[in-house]
């Protein structure tokens, strides 16, 4: 027995190493912070070009990182959009294709799909959202049940900012849950709330990689900017003005929560992507409008340019400094992205997003999508390359007079932008090879092709 016992301690000893061998890999992966604005459009921030705007902690964000020039949301709403953002699948693959109705229990998320929460906690990280959800109210389609440890926010669409009910239906839904358990901060400003949750949590963290969703619920309606940056834009039509300090309180908020990565000496090891979950609101709510999408038609609910085409960066860790890029990119591709980038596996199953590591190392480097489809509200529409083709079009650019475009229309984005010349007549042979990949994307699309011909 007494020669085994040295055996024995090495064994032990070994298992041990072995043991800590993986966590010691987890605690060298890069930390994550998605933060996803809600309502922003195409091009207001500084680093977009805008000149009515101070948005300084997004531009130097911009200035250490990647800033994309033609990168999309997938989809003009927010509920499908975040499905796609979280799941790297197509709204209607991840199981989500419209608004989340507050008042079906069983509506939202489904609990099969998987997030990139659940994928990164699966490889070692801890992981948290806060601020606004969207994507179902039930137990199982909570953020706690879609793959996050921590869930604090408002599970609807939006609410008042200081009472935090539910802004659509008056003040008899109250909406502010911590974990699934409603609670109160009556008078409290929503967002200083979640970046004072997200610091708490960061904070708590040992040396295990985290992963976070901060999905900010700026500059979405009601427009609650500080009093101080209704000062600075006050030469500003209203609209504008509203919105305008309502994105500058955003920027602020977000530099607060950048201010903590600092303190805590973890910004050089945290991978941050921020992005908006479509474009600018074009709604009564939001004073008809007030956003900026540039030379784009269409706005939020529109699958024309000024609807899903986006203000997006990443920075840290692996990404270079300073740099643009104007190759196609979109929010699924987000999930691969990052595996590549924190060193982990990708998922197993398929996804719609594409890695998009090339690209960041490589200017030239070509987009990785062939093509890309969307679909909402009874429009969709196929980018091939420079071409896109789009089917009942909405264009919401006019808050007051939002219209349909029947038919099949087909724009050359690079000469183009603003989608006013339809060139579907001259090119018959380029709209049926684009509609023909839309069918691959999304087959019950053959119904309105064939009623296109009739």
């Amino acid at each position: 027995m007494l020669l085994r016992r040295p055996l024995l301690l090495l064994f032990v000893q070994v298992a041990v190493l072995a043991a800590g061998a993986p966590a010691q890999e987890a605690r060298s992966r890069p930390n994550i912070l998605l933060i996803l604005s809600d309502d922003q459009g195409t091009v207001d921030l500084g680093a977009c070009g805008t000149q009515d705007l101070q948005t300084p902690h997004l531009d130097r964000l911009a200035e250490r990182g990647v800033r994309f020039t033609q990168f999309y949301a997938a989809a003009p709403v927010c509920s499908p959009s975040r499905a796609a953002f979280l799941s790297g699948r197509i709204p209607q693959r991840a199981g989500l294709s419209g608004n989340v109705d507050p008042n079906n229990p069983d509506a939202g998320l489904p609990p099969s799909t998987v997030t990139i929460a659940e994928h990164f906690r699966a490889h070692g990280y801890a992981t948290a959202q806060i601020g606004k959800w969207h994507l179902g109210h039930s137990r199982e389609r909570q953020p706690t049940g879609q793959g996050f440890d921590f869930g604090f926010g408002h599970l609807g669409g939006c609410i008042d900012n200081y009472s935090h009910f539910f802004y659509w239906n008056g003040p008899n839904r109250h909406d502010l849950v911590r974990n699934g358990v409603e609670e109160y901060h009556a008078g409290e400003f929503f967002p200083e709330l979640c970046v004072d949750e997200a610091a708490a949590w960061i904070r708590a963290r040992d040396e295990q990689p985290w992963l976070m969703y901060f999905a900010i619920n700026l500059p979405h309606y009601p427009y609650q900017g500080h009093a101080r940056w209704l000062d600075v834009y006050e030469g500003l039509p209203r609209a504008r003005r509203e919105y305008a300090a309502f994105l500058s309180t955003m920027d602020e908020t977000l530099g607060r929560l950048f201010a903590v990565l600092r303190e805590q000496g973890i910004d050089d090891e945290t991978i941050i992507v921020f992005q908006s979950d479509h474009g600018h609101s074009t709604e009564q709510r939001a004073f008809y409008g007030g956003g900026d999408a540039g030379p784009h038609r269409g706005a939020k609910f529109s699958l024309l340019e000024g609807g899903i085409r986006v203000p997006a960066i990443v920075a840290g860790p692996g990404v270079p400094e300073g740099e643009l890029r104007g190759q196609m990119a979109t929010a699924c591709d987000w999930f691969p992205t990052l595996c590549t980038l924190a060193g982990i596996p990708q998922p197993t199953h398929a996804l719609d997003g594409r890695d998009l590591q090339a690209v960041l190392a490589d200017a030239a480097a070509p987009t990785p999508h062939e093509h890309f489809f969307w679909k909402n509200g009874g429009q969709w529409a196929l980018r091939l390359g420079k071409w896109k083709l789009i089917w009942n079009a909405q264009d919401t650019t006019d808050g007051r007079a939002w219209k349909r475009e029947p038919g099949m229309r087909l724009y050359d984005l690079s000469l183009d932008p603003g989608e006013t010349t339809d060139l579907a007549a001259e090119h018959p042979k380029r709209v049926d090879r684009l509609r023909k990949l839309a069918q691959e994307w999304d087959p019950t699309i053959r119904y309105e092709l064939e009623e296109k011909k009739e």
